[in-house]
């Protein structure tokens, strides 16, 4: 008997076609036959154990690191949520001062939180025609690396939610001149491994050599939802850390249907890989003709500010449609992955449907006829205010909530963002700028919920009594 959530999924899943996560798209699946029942086992006699992995998992996740050509490669079946966890608690001691990238993921922010860390953040340049982060600029983290020269690590996102990459390579060998490891969020690029490249998907984080690395699978690949990867590289991070941390940070009771998806979506890259991305590629190079002809569709990485990136990642597909468009694409049979102020995000993957893009494409030109041009994105991505505490701090201090337009000057008690993509538009300790007040403003009035962390909500913010 199916359940009534059972139901109700399949009812939205059979709804509109997926242009979100996760990466199977319903269609491949990650392991074939895979049944929940027949597959989820505790750590019996023969079945291994994650955290002390030395038969079959052992087995399954050195699969996995000779595929991507990492040292090490650990199976996370708490995301990437828990690879960044432990992976930055791994690298950096609690209460030391870590180089961090500010489009990082909020959990990036809950680690330094957690590890009473001192964040020094180097904030790339925004492109105002979409309102979001660009490539992170090799020269800015070798500046930031001669100015706080006690930082234990350095933390990344690449390529970001939207897809846009950052030097990983030049990055990388500024980083180990110092001695100072690299950690790349690559969540949403479980897709960049040697396989791929011919294809177009190279600049890679293992390729780059950093240090550690967190993908998940689940985003782009026929994995399960929660499944992801964190692999290692060199001599910079102490492997026995990692374990140790992910000891505290990932479940003592891992899901074997949750570990078998991710060798069976190992598996699957390595049989049917190489035809899935050609076959991706075809399927993205023919959507971006189509779109080259439109006037009123901006899609990112099509239009002039692409020379402002090192590279970009067109599996990602960002249209300035707002929330009007997204509902047309709703109406036509398209789930679109994210909405947030002008921006609609269309997720694909190596296993979406052959006709699908060419779908897209023909429902977006038809749209683009009519509809009138959506206005740039203008200031949707405040530059943070200087840092008067610590996160961990901030987070600790008495706290009270004000009128939002009175909170200027004042310090933040709570985060705020957008999820997806959560990316903190606000971090606890930082000072509250009249920038970031009018971009929460420009974002409500674009139909965009803010999510706060504390006694916050759209009109208010809590700060520091």
């Amino acid at each position: 008997m199916r359940s009534m959530l059972q139901q109700q999924c399949e009812q939205l899943a059979a709804a509109r076609y997926p242009l979100h996560m996760p990466g199977h798209k319903r269609r491949v699946a990650p392991a074939p036959g895979l049944s929940c029942a027949a597959f989820d086992l505790t750590e019996i006699e023969g079945a291994d154990d994650l955290h002390d992995a030395d038969g079959i998992l052992a087995a399954a996740m050195q699969r996995t690191a000779a595929l991507y050509g990492s040292a090490r490669c650990w199976y996370l079946v708490g995301g990437s949520t828990v690879g960044l966890l432990a992976g930055i608690r791994a690298l950096a001691p609690f209460g030391s001062r870590v180089l961090v990238a500010r489009n990082c993921h909020k959990v990036v922010y809950h680690a330094i939180e957690l590890g009473h860390l001192t964040a020094h953040y180097l904030t790339p340049p925004v492109v105002a025609e979409f309102g979001v982060y660009g490539s992170i600029p090799p020269a800015s983290v070798a500046a930031a690396l001669d100015a706080h020269p006690d930082v234990r690590c350095v933390i990344l996102t690449s390529p970001t939610y939207e897809g846009v990459q950052s030097d990983l390579k030049a990055i990388a060998d500024l980083c180990h001149a110092k001695g100072v490891p690299l950690l790349v969020d690559e969540a949403h690029g479980a897709h960049y491994l040697p396989l791929a490249e011919p294809y177009g998907w190279r600049g890679g984080a293992v390729a780059a050599g950093a240090d550690l690395v967190v993908q998940s699978a689940h985003k782009t690949l026929p994995s399960l939802t929660q499944t992801a990867w964190l692999h290692l590289n060199g001599t910079l991070a102490d492997p026995a850390a990692v374990e140790r941390e992910l000891d505290v940070f990932e479940t003592s009771s891992p899901s074997y249907p949750l570990m078998a998806s991710l060798d069976g979506c190992t598996a699957w890259l390595a049989e049917e890989g190489p035809a899935a991305f050609a076959a991706w590629r075809a399927r993205l190079d023919r959507f971006a003709a189509a779109a080259r002809t439109w006037r009123h569709t901006p899609v990112l990485g099509l239009g002039p500010e692409r020379a402002g990136f090192y590279a970009f990642d067109d599996g990602k597909i960002l249209l300035r449609i707002g929330a009007a468009g997204a509902g047309y694409l709703r109406a036509a049979g398209f789930e679109p992955e994210m909405v947030c102020g002008p921006n609609v995000l269309a997720m694909t993957s190596p296993c979406d449907d052959e006709t699908a893009l060419d779908r897209l494409a023909e429902v977006l030109a038809r749209r683009d006829e009519t509809a009138p041009p959506v206005p740039r994105a203008g200031a949707l991505l405040p530059a943070p205010g200087p840092a008067r505490c610590t996160i961990a701090e901030a987070l600790l201090r008495p706290a009270c909530v004000c009128p939002l337009g009175d909170a200027v000057g004042k310090t933040a008690a709570e985060y705020v963002w957008a999820y997806p993509p959560g990316v903190p538009l606000l971090a606890p300790g930082e000072e509250v700028t009249s920038a970031f007040v009018q971009a929460a403003a420009a974002l409500a009035a674009d139909g965009t919920a803010l999510h706060h962390t504390g006694a916050g909500n759209a009109q208010t913010l809590a700060v520091l009594a």
